[in-house]
């Protein structure tokens, strides 16, 4: 790089960064960049429609896995393992049409989170709206088919104008009966229908039954709102010690919340905290800070003075961004700001694996690991979805955004090999846009 020039490689020379006659330069380091990724997503959407895709393994086929598994040289984990594999780079893309009892609702906002429940039926959404806040549904999966591409959308219209920050499904009277979320601290005061007015910030949790397509006065209210200050994270405890608890990473503590009597514990941090995440087998929370550090809370104790409740303390070189345990909870994944992804062993806290690839410089993005299908999903901030091996952090594909490369089109994704339910199709979730999109196995 020479200052004042910039590089064409299909002229192969360098070229003056002049301003024009009205001191505007046309030329930008951006725009030669964003030219140079649009012309590299273009290139890979094409190479995709033509189905010129290659295993990422030498030799990996459907029959050479068979043989081996019949011949006794691969285990079935294994086999499961490299199968699922070969899906993921069969995949193909088709557009998901979506319905809704309400015409205004469908193709008039852009997404901006998807969140599947733990059975993949419904898929909550939240939507950017043009003047500003956001809009939410619930989206029923069950109509999604290997013919059928169809889904029905459900908005709840009582809710316009908060920002969100953060979502999870909570389990409060059956399993995914609720969501939580909380609200950013936004420029405009927000209204809660419990009366309370003019919050600078809450988290609400909101039962799923207010998205249907019943009729609206037969809708209950809000079950609860708890005030609170500006917060970046939430998560959900279904640890039975800890029953009907929430957490809140807020700027520089955290906050636990019990739901039914109101209680709430306080843990002060040295920085804010922007990913949290449950254990199931203890009541342990799990907590990545702006810092870069990540740490466990056990929420049995009581709130304490200094920070001598801090358990298993592990160090990134960057604001942790996502965090996800795996289903034995001895391993920990996390993601950074500086694009790291790391898998760490909790008993000695080692970093065991990286996974290399991922695009981040200053976005919160979420990871998604699916232990079934060995697989591990992260979008990047230049919008190129990734898939990573689990078990040894092989990337097995680059899947580039429908939509060209922009901060407000960053794909939201969800995977999983029963959409719809247990009886429902696998496959790739992708919201962009205004569009759903279905990245199918073949």
């Amino acid at each position: 790089e020479l200052p004042g020039f910039y590089y064409d490689s299909e002229k192969n020379r360098y070229f003056r960064l002049l301003p024009g006659h009205n001191n505007c330069n046309p030329l930008t380091k951006e725009s030669i960049q964003y030219k140079a990724m649009e012309c590299k997503r273009l290139r890979l959407l094409e190479e995709e429609e033509k189905q010129k895709k290659k295993t990422t393994r030498p030799g990996l086929n459907s029959s050479a896995l068979l043989h081996k598994r019949q011949l006794g040289l691969l285990s079935s984990t294994s086999y499961c393992r490299l199968v699922h594999e070969l899906k993921v780079n069969c995949m193909q893309r088709r557009k998901i049409e979506i319905h809704s009892p309400d015409s205004s609702v469908t193709g008039t906002n852009n997404f901006k989170i998807i969140v599947a429940d733990v059975a993949c039926e419904r898929i909550f959404t939240v939507n950017d709206v043009e003047h500003g806040g956001c809009k939410y549904g619930i989206i029923n999966l069950s109509g999604l088919g290997q013919e059928s591409l169809t889904v029905e959308m459900y908005d709840n219209l009582y809710f316009t104008n908060r920002k969100v920050n953060s979502v999870c499904w909570a389990s409060l009277t059956h399993p995914d009966s609720h969501v939580l979320y909380p609200f950013k601290n936004t420029t405009f005061h927000t209204l809660c229908l419990m009366g309370i007015a003019e919050t600078p910030g809450c988290a609400s949790l909101l039962p799923a039954s207010l998205f249907s397509n019943s009729n609206p006065g037969d809708r209950p209210g809000m079950l609860c709102s708890f005030k609170i200050s500006t917060a970046w994270s939430c998560a959900w405890c279904l640890n039975p010690q800890a029953d009907n608890c929430f957490s809140t990473g807020l700027t520089r503590r955290v906050l636990v919340t019990n739901v039914v009597t109101g209680h709430r514990q306080t843990f002060g941090t040295n920085s804010d905290v922007l990913a949290q995440q449950f254990a199931t087998q203890s009541p342990v929370l799990y907590n990545g800070c702006r810092s870069g550090e990540v740490f466990g809370i056990d929420v049995r104790q009581r709130s304490r003075r200094g920070q001598g409740w801090k358990a298993g303390c592990l160090f990134h070189d960057s604001a942790v961004t996502s965090l996800r345990l795996l289903q034995a909870e001895h391993y920990l994944m996390a993601a950074d700001m500086a694009g790291e992804i790391k898998l760490w062993d909790l008993r000695t806290t080692q970093c065991v694996k990286q996974y290399k690839g991922h695009h981040n410089e200053y976005a919160v993005l979420p990871l998604h690991v699916n232990e079934e299908e060995g697989l591990l999903t992260a979008v990047g901030q230049d919008c190129y979805t990734r898939l990573w091996s689990l078990q040894d952090a092989r990337l097995l594909r680059t899947i580039p955004s429908p939509h060209p490369t922009a901060k407000d089109a960053i794909p939201s994704v969800v995977l999983s090999s029963r959409l719809g339910g247990s009886r429902g199709v696998p496959g790739l979730l992708m919201a962009v846009k205004q569009d759903l999109y279905h990245f199918s196995y073949n």
